[in-house]
C-alpha cells in the first residue's frame, strides 16, 4: 500500500506529538537550508526530538520521505489561466518558482511518477484546461513543458551552485575566461560559435526562460492547429 493510502498510527502526546504532516516539513526545513544530504531520518527525529525507530510508524523509509517532500510543494504548483496556453505557462512559471524556493527539488523533479494528493490535484487543473484538445495530443502536451521546465531548472540550480563554489557570478566568470575563448575563436575553428557569442544578445535567466517557454508553446499551437 502506498504512503498516500496507509493510515497513519494514533497520534500519543507523549513524549512528542507527530504526524507525517509534521516530519515533512522538518524535512523541507533541513533541505531548504543544507540540501538534500541534509535530510535523514536520524537528523529529522533529533529535530523532533524523538527516537528514530519511533518515525517508522509514520513512514517506511527515506525514499518515502522525499516522496512526501515533494508532493509537500506540489502543494506550492498551482497553474492557473484561461485556455491551455495560459495554464501550461502557468504550470512552467511556477514549477521554476518552487524550485527556486526549495532548490533541492530540482534533484528530484522527472524521477518517479508523482501520485500523492497534491502532485494529482495540480494535474487534474492542467489536464481540465485541454479539455476539447485530442485526448492522444494531451500527455505529449504536458510531457513537453515539464521535461522544458525540468531541463531549464536544473542547469539554473547547477549555475547558482556553481557560482557558491567558485565565487564567480557570471560576470566574473565571462572574465576569467574570456581570454581562453578569443584565443579558441581566433582559430577560425568554431566561427557559428563565435558569431552568436560575440553578436548574440545575453539575456538574463528569466528571459531566457520565458523566450524559451514561448518557443515551445508556438510549437505546440502550431501542431494542434494543423
Amino acid at each position: 500500500m502506498l504512503v498516500w493510502e496507509r493510515p497513519e498510527p494514533p497520534d500519543r502526546p507523549v513524549p512528542a506529538p507527530l504526524s507525517r504532516e509534521r516530519i515533512v516539513r522538518v524535512a523541507i526545513q533541513l533541505a531548504d537550508a543544507d540540501g538534500l544530504d541534509a535530510v535523514s531520518l536520524r537528523k529529522v527525529a533529533a529535530e523532533l526530538d524523538v527516537r528514530p525507530m519511533r518515525l517508522y510508524g509514520y513512514i517506511a523509509g527515506k525514499d518515502e520521505l522525499l516522496d512526501l517532500m515533494v508532493d509537500a510543494v506540489h502543494a506550492e504548483i498551482r497553474p492557473v489561466g484561461d485556455g491551455w496556453r495560459e495554464v501550461l505557462r502557468s504550470l512552467a512559471e511556477v514549477t521554476r518558482h518552487a524550485v527556486h524556493e526549495h532548490e533541492w527539488l530540482a534533484d528530484l523533479l522527472g524521477g518517479r511518477p508523482q501520485l500523492g494528493p497534491h502532485a494529482l490535484a495540480g494535474g487534474e487543473t492542467v489536464l481540465a484546461a485541454l479539455d476539447g484538445i485530442d485526448v492522444d495530443a494531451v500527455m505529449p502536451m504536458v510531457a513537453a513543458v515539464n521535461a522544458y521546465v525540468v531541463g531549464a531548472v536544473r542547469r539554473e540550480i547547477a549555475d547558482r551552485r556553481a557560482e557558491r563554489a567558485t565565487g564567480l557570478d557570471e560576470k566574473r566568470w565571462q572574465a576569467a575566461l574570456g581570454p581562453y575563448l578569443e584565443r579558441t575563436f581566433a582559430t577560425g575553428r568554431f566561427p557559428a560559435l563565435a558569431t552568436v557569442v560575440r553578436d548574440a544578445a545575453h539575456h538574463d535567466a528569466d528571459h531566457t526562460f520565458r523566450t524559451g517557454l514561448d518557443f515551445l508553446l508556438d510549437g505546440i499551437e502550431a501542431r494542434i492547429s494543423e
